[in-house]
C-alpha cells in the first residue's frame, strides 16, 4: 500500500479524499475521534476535538496519522460508546469480516455518533482493473469491493441512518500524471452528469439508539372512590319524599 500512495495515481486518490475528509470532519464536534487504518494520511487533522488518534494494524513508516495504538480493526481494545466520531477510509473492502467491523464500530460510537467510510465503487472505472490479470494482484486491485448498496443495508441493519454521501475520483485509473491532469476536467463533470460511476464513495451515517420512555395514567384512587360515592344532595331527597 505505501508503495502505491507514492504512485501518481496514489496520489491522486489521498489528494481528493484528504479533501473530502478536510471539509466535512472540521464541523462535527464532540470528545474522541478516532481513525481505523489508512495511516498514510491524516484525514482528522482539521477536527477540533480534544483527542484524536489513530489505530491500525501494524505502524507505517510513510504514515502521518498519529497512531496510539495497535489493534485489529474487528476487535478495538476501546470502551462502549465512548467515540463521538469514527473514520473508516479503505477499511471494510480488505477485510474477510467487514460486517464484523461495522458492528464493532456500532459498538463503541456514542449515540448520535458518526461514522465516515470510504470505499472503491466496483461499479466504474476503478472496478475494471480488478478483472485484468496483470493487475489483480496489486493494490488496491485485490481487495473485495463492496458495492454502496450493500454498505447501505449493513448499516441500516445496525442502527445506523445515512445523513450525506457523495463520490470522487471520476477520472480512470491510469498510472500516468500527465494523464491524469489532463482528465481532471472529469471530476466537475461527473458529479453533474455521471454522479454514481465515481472510483470511490463517502459514506457519512449517524448511531440511532431507540428510547423508550414510559407514560403512566394519573391514577388517584382517593379522587376516584370520592367520585363514585358522592352523596346525594339533600333537595333531591325531599323532592321525592314529597312526591311519594
Amino acid at each position: 500500500m505505501d508503495e502505491w500512495i507514492a504512485t501518481p495515481l496514489g496520489r491522486y486518490l489521498i489528494e481528493r479524499e484528504e479533501a473530502y475528509f478536510d471539509q466535512v470532519v472540521a464541523d462535527i464536534f464532540g470528545f474522541n475521534a478516532l481513525q481505523i487504518g489508512f495511516a498514510q494520511s491524516d484525514l482528522l487533522r482539521t477536527n477540533r476535538m480534544p483527542k484524536r488518534f489513530a489505530v491500525a494494524p501494524q505502524f507505517s513508516e510513510n504514515g502521518k496519522a498519529e497512531i496510539k495504538l495497535l489493534a485489529e480493526p474487528g476487535c478495538l481494545p476501546i470502551a462502549s460508546q465512548s467515540i463521538d466520531l469514527l473514520l473508516l477510509p479503505h477499511v471494510l473492502e480488505f477485510s474477510a469480516h467487514p460486517h464484523q467491523i461495522l458492528r464493532e464500530v456500532e459498538r463503541v460510537l456514542m449515540p448520535e455518533g458518526q461514522v465516515i467510510i470510504s470505499g472503491f465503487n466496483p461499479y466504474s472505472l476503478w472496478g475494471l482493473p480488478r478483472f485484468v490479470p496483470s493487475r489483480k494482484q496489486n493494490y488496491p486491485w485485490h481487495g473485495n469491493f463492496i458495492s454502496l448498496r450493500r454498505i447501505k443495508d449493513w448499516l441500516a441493519l445496525l442502527g445506523f441512518d445515512v445523513v450525506a454521501g457523495r463520490m470522487c475520483c471520476y477520472a480512470p485509473p491510469l498510472h500516468s500524471e500527465q494523464w491524469l491532469r489532463r482528465c481532471r476536467f472529469m471530476e466537475a463533470a461527473g458529479d453533474r452528469w455521471w454522479a454514481l460511476a465515481g472510483g470511490v464513495y463517502f459514506l457519512q451515517a449517524k448511531k440511532k439508539v431507540v428510547g423508550m420512555h414510559l407514560i403512566m395514567p394519573n391514577w388517584n384512587r382517593n379522587s376516584a372512590a370520592k367520585k363514585g360515592l358522592a352523596p346525594v344532595p339533600q333537595k333531591m331527597i325531599n323532592h321525592k319524599i314529597s312526591e311519594q
